[in-house]
């Protein structure tokens, strides 16, 4: 008996010992704190997959949508800093929520491990066919003319990059409307389809699948150029809106204190993600530019949270944005 047990406690003790157990043994919750259906939850479910196959594991989305993000910030902040749960948001939770919502006592800068970028979007106007608007100077003479109704704007929510994104254009442009805020991008997307709502202004991920069936028109990218996925729309600056140059950062993050080795092979995993033909087509096919060179890990990261906290809380101040205490 003796001879038969001591291979299998031998076996069992290399096995410790050279990390069979080795992270990750079980699957990883990814947060997406934005509703099924909207550009980061698109995203997210294009690279969990193929981070789930770097990993050996399955990365699961986990929707948690709400106000500002914050549900699903609050709970990925009371998770086990284990590398069991990562979060991927964009810049709507990491640098502009904790402004809009002080009560989250939220601060990216300090309350976040970086894992990496994963894409940065540029942001679209676009309206219902319903609303009869064509080019977006009749949008500016429209939201101009205070004879008509107010055009409805539907946004994402309060804090999300849509909402924030359609504030900055109000606020350049000096006009006004009736903001309808939804709880993330996908419900606002369906009733701008049905008309129910004129205008909404949100990520590529978002906006280049809606306008494919003709009831969205796009009137305008963030960009410098157009861009090859939406040939047909003007840029901002040829809308005569140079000054609207915004685009939205996504990343990835787990919780401060997440061990160093477990860090390592999440930014690797997402790095091994972002270089696989699939999410390479994905992303292209979304807008979507996949952060190259020092542009990736954790560092750039924290730069761009660094900067844009900050960016973010002086448009909300300067254009007076209501802040929930």
């Amino acid at each position: 008996m003796l001879k038969v047990l001591r291979p299998v406690i031998v076996a069992t003790l290399v096995a410790f010992g050279t990390g069979a157990y080795a992270y990750p043994d079980k699957p990883i919750t990814m947060v997406v704190p934005y509703a099924p259906g909207g550009s980061t939850d698109g995203l997210a479910r294009i690279v969990a997959e193929a981070m789930g196959n770097e990993l050996g594991t399955t990365v699961i989305v986990e929707n948690l949508g709400g106000v500002g993000s914050v549900p699903g910030v609050q709970k990925f902040l009371r998770s086990p800093n284990d590398g069991y749960t990562i979060i991927l948001s964009n810049m709507g939770s990491f640098a502009i929520a904790p402004t809009l919502y002080p009560a989250m006592k939220f601060d990216p800068k300090t309350q976040l491990q970086p894992i990496g970028l994963v894409a940065e979007v540029p942001m679209v106007l676009s309206v219902s066919a319903a609303s009869g608007i064509k080019r977006l100077p009749d949008l500016l003479k429209r939201l101009r003319d205070s004879s008509q109704p107010a055009i409805n704007l539907g946004n994402g929510g309060p804090g999300s990059t849509g909402h924030i994104g359609a504030e900055y254009f109000l606020f350049l442009t000096k006009t006004r409307a009736q903001m309808v805020p939804y709880r993330g991008t996908g419900p606002a997307m369906v009733d701008l389809m049905a008309g129910t709502v004129d205008m909404v202004v949100d990520q590529t991920v978002a906006m280049i699948p809606a306008s494919k069936g003709g009831r969205v028109i796009p009137l305008a990218v963030a960009s410098a150029e157009r861009i090859p996925q939406m040939p047909d729309t003007p840029t901002f600056a040829e809308g005569g809106v140079p000054e609207f140059d915004m685009a939205v950062w996504n990343a990835v993050a787990a919780p401060q204190g997440t061990p160093k080795d477990r860090v390592d092979k999440l930014v690797s995993a997402l790095n091994g993600a972002l270089d696989n033909p699939k999410v390479k087509e994905s992303l292209n096919a979304a807008g979507a530019l996949a952060p190259k060179g020092d542009r990736r890990g954790p560092d750039e990261m924290q730069r761009l949270i660094t900067r844009d906290v900050d960016r973010f809380a002086k448009l909300i101040h300067d254009a007076n944005i209501p802040i929930n205490k």
